[in-house]
This record gives C-alpha cells, structure tokens and sequence, in this order.
C-alpha cells in the first residue's frame, strides 16, 4: 500500500511532470519507503533533466554508497561539486566534497 505522501506526490506529478522538486520528493519519499528502483528512477532523471537541482547528487551518492557502488557515488559526487561550483552554492559544494573526501578515504584523521 502507499503512503498518503506517495500518493500525494504522485498526483502532483501529473499535473507537473518536469518540476524538479517533485521528482526530488518522490526520488526521497521511494527512498525512504526502500524502493530502490524507483529512487534510483527519479534521482537519475533529475541529474539527466535538472542537472542544477544540486541537492540530488548528495542523497544520489549515499544511495550509490548504500548499495556498495562507490565508484558511481564518487562520479555522482564530482558532478554535483561541478554543478555546484557553476551555480555558486558553497553549502551543497562543501556537503559534495564532505561526501566525496569520506567515499575516497580521504576524510582519514591522524592518531
């Protein structure tokens, strides 16, 4: 069964079926209900059509990094810092990079 959000979201969509916050919503909402196909579905759709909705590369690459695909999360993470970069949004660039240091191992302290 699915939830009120779920079905709720849904409705939007088919009145706005290209709002990137939509697809975001949904892309979390399945993500949070662990349907992992439909959360890939629509994250991956919004780096394809709303490659400046820069909040998806973050919760894409935690995705990725979820199911043992770390070298798509750390492509995911450079896109989004490229992204990032070119709109001037510091606050996503540094999240990216946080995310990006900790998949590399590079977010290592010394003893």
């Amino acid at each position: 069964m699915q939830s009120t959000r779920l079905t709720k979201l849904l409705a939007f969509l088919t009145t706005e079926p290209n709002d990137p916050f939509i697809l975001y919503a949904l892309a979390t909402e399945y993500n949070t209900l662990n349907d992992t196909e439909q959360a890939f579905y629509y994250y991956l759709k919004l780096v394809e059509e709303h490659p400046g909705y820069v909040g998806t590369y973050y919760h894409l690459g935690k995705l990725y990094e979820k199911h043992q695909q770390s070298e798509k999360a750390i492509e995911i993470y450079q896109l989004g810092m490229e992204n990032a970069r070119q709109k001037g949004n510091r606050h996503a660039f540094s999240e990216l990079q946080g995310a990006y240091n900790h998949a590399t191992g590079l977010d290592y302290e010394d003893d």
